[in-house]
């Protein structure tokens, strides 16, 4: 389990699947906000963006993604999920994404999630930059972003189909000689 001072980024259990797509991809208005894949319809399971995948070190890495599930360390209760994706091996970088569970949204946690991330991108992986996207209202991204150290880099306008219309793309970047965590 990758450790921070209030979150654990540990793998994804059969237990916390149903948790995970019921709070986070059966929403299908939050699900719009949080991923640039639409939303359809899928059963519990297999077919879950959320199902355990059986997959070793070799097969993450080509996949280019490193998705965890995030537990909070003071009660040991699933909060949600996060992952390094894109993950670009000959460019050293990759982006982070985070989805926290409702009940764990404002806590504080996110912050913590994104420079556990960020210390496994550069230190565990070697990567050279890590990057966050987020819809340019989400006030509680941009704030986690900015608190750990990101820079803005950008606005994509109108770049991302959300929820029925248009919507604007901040870009982050942290660069591992930039991190202090």
């Amino acid at each position: 389990m990758l450790r921070g001072e209030v979150v654990g980024l540990r793998a994804r259990m059969a237990a916390d699947t149903e948790i995970l797509h019921t709070e986070l991809y059966e929403n299908v208005d939050e699900w719009a906000r949080a991923s640039v894949q639409p939303w359809t319809p899928v059963p519990l399971g297999g077919a879950s963006p959320y199902a355990v995948r059986g997959a070793d070190r070799k097969e993450v890495l080509a996949s280019g993604t490193a998705g965890f599930s995030v537990v909070e360390l003071a009660s040991g209760e699933l909060a949600g999920v996060s992952s390094l994706w894109g993950i670009d091996t000959h460019h050293r970088c990759a982006h982070i994404g985070i989805g926290l569970r409702p009940a764990f949204r404002g806590r504080g946690l996110g912050a913590d999630v994104v420079r556990v991330l960020s210390r496994y991108a550069f230190i565990t992986l070697g990567l050279r930059r890590v990057q966050l996207e987020t819809l340019s209202d989400n006030r509680a991204m941009i704030a986690v972003a900015e608190k750990t150290g990101f820079t803005r880099e950008g606005t994509l306008r109108s770049a991302l189909w959300v929820n029925g219309r248009f919507a604007d793309d901040v870009v982050f970047g942290l660069l591992d000689t930039e991190f202090s965590g």
